[in-house]
């Protein structure tokens, strides 16, 4: 295997490259002067991308015949459940390596109160094992990583749809004292992690669960967010039924379909997870949570984080 000190000598290939993770993940490969072949369901990212080979997903998982430079090493970032449809695909383009994300919604949602949040518990697990076992047989390295609440000012579903609310409302609804502990991840530092578990010599047939560098109450990140829009922070206390019975009526619109009370039980849920392993077999080095007064989120059904 390549050391990790030189680019390797073909190019890298990564899955569902237009993504949030995805396009960070292309930065930091072009920056360190790799090669990289993107894959997405779009031709490009909006404006392209300097130094990388934009191309299409097929659209039917068939098995094409190899017309090109194979493509060892892989690093996917599209939702793991839908992987084992491209398998073949990438069994045709000389895959020996990939590097996939999960998410610990694996051990977060497994219990939940809503069933609907239960099956995608499930389905990660599945997915999971699925690939472990497409891989193994076929003799391909595999890593999996599953990382915390992830975030990236303007462009996650979780602390900018926050912050949007707080813009609009100026205020926050939690449920209780909100201090269940988080740990929110940057999408470069995720990035970061996929591209050092794929380099690694001594990393293989392993599944790693990676965090952010800070362990905070969930009140305190929404604190956080209010002073990254310069506002006093008003967080309001709500009971549960108030929760049930807004989310209710909420889900009645299409963009709302998505919420569920479950989402405010965690808030007093911690959701920690240790990312020793991580750091002393990758070097792995996560930032505290930081965010820039000009955070300006996206619209997204997610109000009050997946996670």
């Amino acid at each position: 295997m390549d050391s990790p000190a030189n680019p390797p000598p073909h190019a890298i290939g990564v899955l569902g490259a237009s993504s949030m993770v995805g396009a960070c993940v292309l930065s930091q490969l072009v920056k360190a002067n790799m090669r990289v072949r993107a894959f997405s369901r779009k031709a490009s990212l909006p404006g392209g991308s300097q130094g990388v080979d934009w191309q299409t997903i097929p659209a039917a998982p068939a098995r094409p015949s190899l017309d090109v430079a194979p493509i060892p090493w892989w690093i996917c970032i599209v939702p793991i459940a839908a992987l084992p449809a491209h398998f073949d695909w990438l069994e045709a383009q000389g895959i020996q390596r990939i590097v996939v994300l999960s998410s610990t919604s694996r051990f977060t949602k497994d219990t939940s109160s809503d069933p609907l949040e239960q099956a995608i518990a499930q389905r990660l697990a599945d997915a999971e094992s699925q690939l472990q076992t497409w891989a193994e047989s076929r003799g391909i390295e595999w890593v999996v990583l599953r990382p915390t609440l992830i975030y990236q000012p303007g462009q996650d579903k979780n602390v900018s749809e926050i912050a949007r609310f707080v813009r609009r409302f100026g205020f926050f609804p939690v449920l209780g004292k909100a201090q269940g502990l988080r740990q929110p991840i940057h999408a470069a530092d995720v990035a970061g992690a996929c591209i050092a578990a794929l380099r690694s010599p001594t990393v293989a047939n392993r599944a790693y669960n990676i965090s952010g560098g800070e362990t905070l109450p969930y009140r305190s990140m929404v604190g956080r967010i209010f002073a990254a829009q310069g506002r006093v922070t008003r967080v309001l206390s709500v009971p549960l039924w108030m929760f049930k019975l807004a989310v209710t009526l909420l889900r009645c619109l299409p963009r709302y379909r998505q919420w569920s009370a479950a989402m405010a039980e965690r808030m007093n849920r911690n959701l920690v997870f240790d990312h020793t392993e991580a750091a002393q077999d990758f070097g792995f080095q996560p930032r505290a949570f930081t965010l820039e007064p000009e955070n300006r989120p996206l619209s997204s059904p997610h109000l009050l984080s997946n996670k």
